[in-house]
């Protein structure tokens, strides 16, 4: 009669299969969707960025009537990237006009990205990786050609 009522305690081997099949599936599922999440967000803030430096470039170019400062750089010269940073800015001028251009940094994923803004507000998608669709005359921040 004892064996009859003994009781069954822990996870057989299927049951322990099914749980493995299931957290890969889902895994298979949301890695890549967050890989594409946090692409985008990369994208986002360096657009963010080079729309900050064309308004600051804009801004500099209301006080001193040229884009260039003094010493005939920038007159608004690009941050410096910090380790965090997915983009690296540069910026090239002339009195008249400006280029801020957004290069992706490889050590970040994004070595195939690259976007500029001048003083027109010309928003342009220099490069993007194959595989994405491409628009010159604005910011893409989508595989599928959305734009910012």
């Amino acid at each position: 009669m004892t064996s009859a009522l003994r009781i069954r305690s822990g996870f057989t081997l299927i049951e322990a299969m099914i749980v493995v099949a299931i957290v890969g599936v889902l895994a298979a599922i949301a890695v890549p969707s967050y890989a594409s999440y946090v692409q985008r967000s990369r994208i986002l803030e360096a657009v963010a960025r080079l729309a900050d430096a064309r308004a600051r470039m804009e801004d500099h170019f209301q006080d001193a009537r040229s884009y260039l400062d003094a010493s005939g750089a920038c007159g608004v010269p690009a941050p410096g990237a910090t380790s965090r940073d997915a983009f690296d800015l540069s910026c090239s001028a002339t009195s008249s006009t400006f280029v801020y251009t957004a290069s992706g940094r490889a050590d970040h994923g994004m070595a195939s990205f690259t976007y500029a803004v001048d003083e027109t507000g010309a928003q342009t998608t220099v490069s993007v990786p194959a595989g994405w669709s491409r628009h010159a005359d604005c910011w893409t921040i989508r595989a599928d050609g959305l734009c910012a």
